[in-house]
């Protein structure tokens, strides 16, 4: 793959997730990237649910940079995704019954999705978080035990992945950004990525890592 001129002027990207769907929209969008996941205990963080996908993706943007053995001058990216039903958390099922229960809890009705982002390179900060409300359709149990048993809902926030088979005969609308409940708003990103790009070439060669 060649990637996206557009980018050309930002220094090196890192990706701070071990997310592969992360990793799949970033490289469908043409950037060149390494990969360096960080490690954070996400329950020792607390914030109101409506920020808390930017705050810890912001979390783990600075682990990431504070662990890479040569962070000077790398852009890093990381992201959260947080799903919320009557502004509840819904987190990755800690197994197969969590996740059927967590979907007949969606089914029929709708939630919000939001993924924070966090860019960082050497002092310079930028974060944002963007905000998907997904409406499913009624499920029968049949679907949701097919879903189950045959992909793979345990690491995926609420259970579901959108792109997946149950998105595709479960949801029946979204608004907002379908990448976002993927894991990465890539429409938002590719605009902080260009503005953030500006500013980090000027500053990133007389900014020097944190002692």
């Amino acid at each position: 793959m060649s990637y996206a001129t557009l980018y050309r002027n930002l220094p090196p990207v890192v990706l701070a997730s071990a997310s592969p769907r992360r990793a799949q929209l970033l490289h469908e969008m043409g950037i060149a990237f390494e990969v360096f996941v960080p490690r954070i205990d996400e329950r020792s963080i607390k914030a109101p649910s409506n920020v808390l996908a930017r705050v810890l993706a912001e979390e783990k943007c600075l682990s990431a940079q504070n662990t890479h053995p040569s962070a000077a001058n790398k852009l890093f990216v990381a992201a959260d995704t947080i799903v919320l039903l009557d502004g509840k958390r819904l987190d990755k099922p800690k197994d197969a019954n969590q996740a059927k229960d967590f979907l007949r809890r969606l089914a029929g009705r709708s939630h919000e999705v939001y993924t924070g982002v966090a860019l960082r390179i050497n002092k310079v900060v930028s974060a944002f978080q963007t905000l998907t409300t997904v409406s499913f359709a009624k499920l029968t149990e049949r679907e949701i035990d097919y879903y189950v048993t045959t992909a793979a809902p345990l690491d995926k926030a609420g259970a579901y992945g959108i792109q997946e088979w149950i998105g595709l005969i479960g949801i029946e609308r979204i608004e907002g950004s379908y990448s976002n409940v993927m894991g990465l708003p890539t429409a938002d990103l590719h605009r902080a990525l260009l503005n953030f790009g500006c500013d980090c070439n000027t500053q990133m060669l007389r900014n020097s890592m944190p002692e």
